[in-house]
């Protein structure tokens, strides 16, 4: 099991550096769906030759529940590097993290998939704590909004691949988000208005694709071996890298009231996954 976490942690935070080297971008200029745009299209090109694609396979490109899944994952990301241009990295990813309550109800009543009174008393811990980050009326950013859109779309997303998990192996779902993510965000990605692409700036673009990448297909690779049960709660992991990024790079800190937030988020998450393996 430690190896287990260990691998799920890592894989979080190569995720966590990809967000903070867009975040950097957005920063100095760069639009975020260029961002997004870059990093799916080199994610592609960069994963394509282990992605073990066959000829039979591409003809399923085609289909259009993947292009909806993928559309999904294309709006989250946008929408999380829309956010980061904002708000502190533990912030956004604090807000975001309504993504897996969303995933529960459309779980319930899209699926029919089987819930539990405990998992559902977790999840709702969650949210307490999503709302303690977000802290609505309280003169919260506006790019919290996006972290939550964000957050919707991949709740969403989470339920679109559960749907295609059935009918397609782990690395062809990836390859293809990756594949199909690229073709519908070139037309936004190339007429993005962006400063003079300076070395630092390619850098970081390079950077933010590469972490990201490495980061989901580790995910990938464990997943093949770990039931989803074990390691979507560690997902949650993700906050304790976004916290230590955002104070490293950045020098960000939550709230206090930000900070018990993510402390819930967090507690609810690893209780999720103590229930999996009961």
């Amino acid at each position: 099991m430690t190896r287990i976490f260990a691998g799920v942690f890592v894989s979080m935070s190569f995720i966590v550096l990809g967000d903070t080297a867009g975040k950097a971008l957005t920063a100095q200029g760069v639009a975020p769906v260029f961002v997004a745009w870059t990093r799916f299209a080199i994610a592609a090109v960069l994963l394509l030759p282990v992605s073990g694609l066959t000829r039979n396979e591409m003809g399923g490109l085609f289909n259009w529940r993947l292009w909806l899944r993928a559309g999904l994952i294309c709006g989250g990301i946008a929408s999380i590097l829309t956010a980061l241009k904002t708000v502190p990295i533990a912030d956004v990813y604090g807000a975001f993290f309504v993504g897996p309550s969303v995933a529960f109800l459309l779980s319930a009543l899209v699926l029919r998939e089987q819930v539990t009174w405990l998992r559902g008393i977790l999840l709702a811990c969650g949210f307490v704590g999503v709302l303690l980050v977000v802290q609505p009326g309280l003169n919260a950013p506006p790019g919290v909004g996006f972290a939550v859109l964000a957050g919707i779309f991949y709740g969403a997303y989470l339920t679109a691949t559960r749907w295609l998990a059935p009918a397609y192996r782990p690395r062809f779902l990836l390859i293809s988000q990756l594949v199909i993510g690229a073709i519908l965000l070139a037309p936004f990605g190339a007429s993005a208005p962006l400063p003079p692409l300076t070395p630092s700036l390619s850098a970081l673009v390079v950077a933010s694709a590469l972490a990201s990448a490495a980061g989901n297909y580790l995910l990938v690779m464990i997943s093949r071996t770990t039931p989803a049960s074990v390691v979507s709660p560690l997902v949650y992991t993700q906050l304790i890298a976004a916290t230590a990024a955002g104070y490293v790079f950045f020098g960000d800190l939550p709230d206090p009231v930000a900070l018990t937030g993510l402390a819930i988020i967090l507690a609810s998450g690893l209780g999720s996954l103590r229930l999996a393996r009961i």
